[in-house]
Formats: C-alpha cells, structure tokens, sequence
C-alpha cells in the first residue's frame, strides 16, 4: 500500500529530520516549502530518493496538493529573528495556510498534525507549563506574530474539528535543538556554538538565569509521529524534555568548554517579552502517546556541536 504523508516546511531544520524519518518508517513524503528560512541542504540527503517529492510552493497562496493520508504541518519561521524579520508572512501562514491544509485533511480524510509552540504560554506565570494553561501573552509585543499566529493556528484546528470533523493533533513544541539548525537563526544553542568555535564572544540576554528546557531533534521526532499514531488525543500536547531545565548561563558555559574554551561570555540587553522560564509538564504526552525524550543534552550536544563545526567552516582551518 502507498502511504503519502505531506511534510509542510520540509526544508526546514525539524522538517527535514520528520522528512526522513518518515520515508525510513516506509512512507512517501511529499515535502512543501517556499524557502523563505527552509534550507535546500538540509534536504541534500533526501534528493535522489525516490519516494520523496519536493513541491515548491507558499502556503500563504493555494498550492495544488497530491491526497495524502498524513500531514504534518510545520511551515512558518520558528525563530525570532526570522519571525521579527517576516511578521506578515509569520501570520500568514499560520493563519490561511493552515486553513488550507485542514481544508486538504478534510478532502483527503486524513489526519493531520499541527506544530504549535511553547511560545503560546508566552512569559508564563506558573511552572512547568501544563496544557491547560492558558498563557500570559503580549499580543501587541515583539514575539506576537508566532505566539498569536501559532495560537490562532491552535483556534482553527481546534474548529475545524469541532465544525466539520477534522482528524487534528496538537503539538506544542518545546526548544528543539539539533544539526541542521540554521547558523543565523538566533537561537541559544546555535548562537552560542556559532560564536564558540568562531573565538567569538558568548552573549547572553540579561543575567542568563532565565531557564530552557532543550529537546534534541531525534526525540521530537518521535514525539510528533507518536502523536500522529496516538488514538483520542484531545486538545494540545507538550512535546520537550522536562529532564534537564538549565540557565543560559550554565549552557553557555557547557557550550564554551565543547568548543575549547576561546570565547568570554558578556551579557548584553535582554530582548522583549524574552520569558523567565520554560519547562514542559509532560505527564499527557507520557499517559496518551507512551513517549518519553531519550536523549540527555550531554549526549545530544556532541554531533549538534560537530554539525556547527563543519557550518562555519572549522574543517577547512
């Protein structure tokens, strides 16, 4: 039987891992993207597998789409200086294209996957974020295009079934890292392994006792096709790894000793709206999917560390 599954924001940094999970798991991946912060090279690998279908198109626009029995729907910049750079786009996209790919689960009958973000609890006022909380959001802020669009992007699919039936899962994402993630996208761990193995100064935002929760880029993509397989899941699921909640400051200076310790770390004005504290209570994601994160950050650093060797160009030194 020919499975297809429609990966929007394929070129992605977790597009592109979900990418070739899925094919290894036998399935056909027809992959969605208009390269606006997807990444050709991070689709390099899938290039000559022909089971995988690369269709270039925006999702702010109708793109014409094969049926498909999955669909994963990850398109819009995630980090905040792509989504600072690209407001309209950001709410774009999660706005009338997720209505567009709830529109195409509909016709096809298939289940569909949309990838929210921890970033809809905003600066969030309890601790470890449940998914019955419902944020502490600046709507008007510097974030607000991903915290409101991602939000909105929830109230649709959350419609859509309600409305006309439509076979959703939510996933909200916790601080995803791994190889692949862009050298500019502005995150922590890929500015600080940028900065590290380029001698360069580590900057930290504010005191750097503001906390994250990291989840390496293997164990996120079992958590979202688990959520995909999972029966009866209702209302949004926390996807991250509550196991290991560290300061800035503490993974910066974890980062500094894996690239050789070259780099002084200074602090620099904390960005708006930047919240104090991020852990996922993962109690659901454990109870509905049985999906607990594998990876310790210690382990995961290791090729994340290697792949940002390679991007700024440590191996022709």
């Amino acid at each position: 039987m020919r499975r297809v599954a429609i990966v929007t924001g394929a070129a992605g940094f977790l597009g592109s891992h979900l990418s070739e999970r899925l094919l290894s798991d036998g399935w056909n991946v027809v992959g969605v993207d208009n390269f606006m912060t997807g990444r050709k090279e991070n689709l390099a690998e899938l290039a000559g597998n022909p089971r995988f279908t690369l269709i270039k198109g925006d999702l702010r626009k109708k793109v014409a789409l094969p049926p498909a029995e999955a669909i994963f729907h990850l398109a819009s910049p995630a980090s905040p200086p792509y989504y600072q750079r690209f407001p309209i786009e950001t709410l774009e996209v999660n706005g009338f294209g997720t209505a567009q790919m709830l529109s195409h689960a509909c016709a096809c009958g298939s289940r569909m996957v949309f990838s929210s973000t921890s970033e809809v609890y905003g600066d969030p006022e309890i601790h470890p974020q449940t998914e019955d909380y419902w944020g502490h959001v600046n709507p008007i802020g510097v974030r607000s295009c991903y915290d409101e669009g991602k939000r909105y992007g929830e109230a649709l699919c959350t419609a859509w079934h309600s409305a006309k039936g439509a076979d959703i899962r939510i996933a909200r994402i916790f601080n995803t890292y791994g190889p692949r993630m862009a050298p500019d996208d502005g995150r922590v761990i890929s500015n600080f392994f940028v900065q590290g193995w380029k001698g360069l100064p580590m900057t930290i935002q504010g005191t750097g006792k503001q906390t994250r929760s990291f989840c390496y880029v293997s164990d996120m993509v079992a958590g979202l096709i688990a959520l995909f397989h999972a029966d009866e899941v209702e209302g949004p699921v926390n996807l991250g790894n509550p196991s290991e909640e560290m300061t800035i400051l503490d993974i910066a200076k974890q980062i500094r000793m894996l690239t050789g310790e070259r780099s002084e770390i200074i602090h620099i004005e904390r960005g708006k709206d930047d919240p104090e504290r991020r852990r996922p209570d993962i109690r659901k994601a454990k109870r509905l999917l049985g999906w607990t994160p594998r990876v310790p950050l210690s382990k995961g650093l290791v090729p994340t560390g290697e792949y940002f060797w390679h991007a700024v160009g440590g191996d022709k030194r």
